[in-house]
């Protein structure tokens, strides 16, 4: 049995009350990694490319605020 396997049956076997405190738990920790990762990437300069598109297609009016 793989570990997902292994989490999929315990998950089952949750209660709803118990499943929606998983639900909420999960999804903060899922956006805290998003979140982490997006910053690693900026600090990296992974996004520096995105940026400067976005900025250009603003100043040559391809774009606006909104």
């Amino acid at each position: 049995m793989t570990s997902i396997q292994y989490l999929e049956e315990q998950v089952k076997q949750l209660s709803a009350t118990e499943r929606q405190e998983f639900r909420e738990w999960f999804l903060e920790w899922d956006a805290d990694e998003w979140d982490f990762q997006i910053a690693q990437d900026a600090q990296a300069g992974k996004l520096d490319a995105f940026a400067a598109e976005a900025l250009a297609e603003y100043k040559s009016g391809k774009a606006k605020e909104i």
